[in-house]
């Protein structure tokens, strides 16, 4: 069917946006007049301009009497940009396909409405549930206050991240860490913890990709205690570095690391741990919709016992490391096995000499 075969390439241009866009949605637009397309477009970087408005300039006078194909509904408030619904109408459209209506309040079906009462033919749900995953990370922001996050780790066959001497470069070969330099791209965020932070003085940018916009650094700490010398401090100026610290940091770490051009968010400290359910409210609040978390043990044990993990992605080498070693999961206090997360395996893949395995959340 043509609306399908319109829709998918609206989402595949849409993809392109990931990791680039936020606060706002990464949406794609297609503009066909008599089978032939005459307009495409993506949200560009920094949000803005939308995909609408771009597929409209290219299609120009080809728009009148088209359809346009568009990944979430376009919106309908005025804000640092006209509405895209008032655009198509505009520009004399006579059909929209929406795959997913969006649930911002701020839109939420006006304009869908908008289109509708200017006789625009409005038809929506093609291709949703592939818009549904595109999306998955606008949406959770607006609907739950978080970001969607996708947790990474990189283990041996035994699911150790690091000798006992916490030596871990390289478990994993060179064609699964460019897959994970991909991955970092396509969200908004990477974000780690202290203590990985000081053991392996990570720059955690996205290297030898041409990105145009390199997602943020998180890095959970509850006390700052991380050197002001490191590659994250020497950066912080260059890409954006957020640190989620307790009330107690010192003021004079939080204050150098302000004056250094990090971003610094007080967030909740439960059971003499940082919150990592209030972490992940402070990160959405502050705009962000797609996190990459790379650990190390103890973050990823806190965001799998507060269930803030949508997606986990391992890649398992094929090199023995033994009890001794770091294991990639800390403690999490578990008992029963009916207790212990669970999630449902959607690709498995050889990356180089490893294995990639991609598991979403088990919502049984």
């Amino acid at each position: 069917m043509n609306d399908n075969r319109y829709m998918a390439l609206a989402l595949s241009l849409g993809r392109r946006g990931q990791g680039n866009t936020w606060p706002n949605p990464a949406v794609g637009c297609v503009i066909v007049n008599d089978g032939r397309i005459v307009g495409r477009g993506w949200t560009a970087p920094t949000g803005r301009p939308h995909a609408e408005p771009q597929a409209l300039a290219q299609a120009g006078d080809a728009a009148r009497g088209a359809t346009a194909y568009v990944t979430l509904e376009p919106c309908s408030h005025q804000g640092q940009t006209p509405p895209c619904a008032q655009a198509l109408i505009d520009a004399g459209l006579a059909r929209v396909i929406v795959a997913l209506q969006d649930s911002d309040d701020r839109v939420s079906g006006r304009g869908l409405e908008m289109l509708s009462a200017a006789g625009i033919t409005v038809e929506t749900g093609v291709l949703y549930n592939e818009a549904l995953r595109d999306h998955q990370g606008f949406l959770s922001r607006v609907e739950q206050g978080r970001p969607m996050l996708t947790l990474k780790l990189a283990a041996s066959f035994d699911g150790r991240i690091a000798t006992a001497t916490g030596e871990s470069q390289w478990i994993t070969q060179a064609p699964a860490r460019r897959v994970v330099h991909a991955m970092r791209s396509r969200h908004d965020a990477v974000m780690i913890g202290g203590g990985t932070a000081r053991a392996d003085d990570p720059s955690l940018t996205v290297r030898e990709m041409g990105v145009k916009r390199q997602p943020a650094r998180v890095v959970v700490s509850r006390r700052l205690d991380i050197p002001l010398n490191s590659k994250l401090g020497q950066t912080a100026h260059e890409v954006p570095l957020i640190l989620c610290h307790g009330a107690d940091a010192p003021q004079a770490l939080i204050e150098a690391w302000q004056g250094m051009g990090a971003v610094l968010l007080s967030c909740a400290v439960r059971g003499g741990q940082m919150d990592m359910a209030d972490v992940m409210q402070r990160l959405g609040g502050y705009g962000l919709t797609r996190i990459f978390s790379e650990g190390g043990s103890a973050v990823a044990a806190s965001l799998l016992q507060a269930d803030l993990v949508d997606h986990l992605v391992g890649f398992s080498a094929g090199v023995v490391i033994g009890a001794e070693g770091l294991p990639g999961i800390g403690a999490m206090g578990l008992s029963r096995l009916a207790a212990a997360p669970r999630f449902d395996l959607v690709k498995t893949q050889v990356v180089g000499p490893d294995i990639l395995h991609h598991w979403v959340r088990n919502h049984d």
